[in-house]
């Protein structure tokens, strides 16, 4: 369990300072990710970057188990795999990123699910 605590202490305030960003910034927020999908080599970076972060959740914490620590190897996996397309298809991830900000709601909803995650990873790493 020491290894899921302390991915939750990682992963969970990082989570709620994102989504806490997104709300208050959302304009700036949604200049950054114009920003970021015009350009190619950062999508073909950030795939690096995630699919590394991806795979070392994976190696180190596979568990599917039935409580909270399923959640950081479903966000492990997640990631790993959201990178290696963003690597392979850099193109596909930037259809995605555009379609999400073409939704009114589409960067609040993501907010709020960032927040979720946060908020419930934050709470298992701290409040043990």
């Amino acid at each position: 369990m020491p290894t899921s605590i302390f991915l939750a202490k990682l992963i969970g305030p990082i989570f709620l300072a994102v989504g806490i960003g997104v709300l208050a910034n959302a304009t700036v927020y949604r200049e950054l990710a114009e920003d970021f999908l015009r350009s190619h080599v950062l999508v073909y970076l950030s795939g690096l970057l995630l699919m590394t972060a991806g795979m070392a959740i994976i190696i180190t914490h596979n568990l599917w188990v039935r409580d909270w620590r399923v959640l950081i190897a479903l966000l492990g996996w997640l990631t790993a795999i959201g990178g290696a397309l963003r690597i392979v298809m850099p193109q596909r991830a930037e259809t995605i990123g555009r379609w999400v900000l073409e939704q009114p709601r589409g960067p609040a909803v993501a907010a709020v699910i960032w927040l979720a995650i946060g908020a419930v990873l934050a709470t298992f790493g701290y409040a043990r």
